[in-house]
């Protein structure tokens, strides 16, 4: 038995913008945040450059797969180096 109310088809239209709007905001957090590992790594300091990797290399391994080609274009938008594999 159903509680008689049916979903409109506008419920789901509604939903579309609103996950596109949140897997951009995900995309550019972890672009974000990537850059900023990068930008550690300039600086001329060995133990900047040491946490700058491991920061890095953790947050290449957290990118979720299916967020990888648009954290990748954002990356070449912000002329960052590093590239998701």
């Amino acid at each position: 038995m159903t509680s008689g109310i049916e979903p409109s088809p506008h419920w789901s239209l509604v939903d579309v913008p609103q996950q596109r709007i949140r897997r951009w905001k995900n995309v550019r957090t972890w672009a974000r945040l990537i850059r900023e590992a990068e930008a550690l790594w300039r600086v001329d300091v060995r133990a900047l450059h040491r946490l700058a990797a491991l920061e890095l290399g953790q947050l290449l391994q957290e990118v979720p797969p299916r967020l990888r080609r648009r954290v990748n274009r954002w990356l070449r938008r912000m002329g960052v180096v590093t590239r998701l594999g």
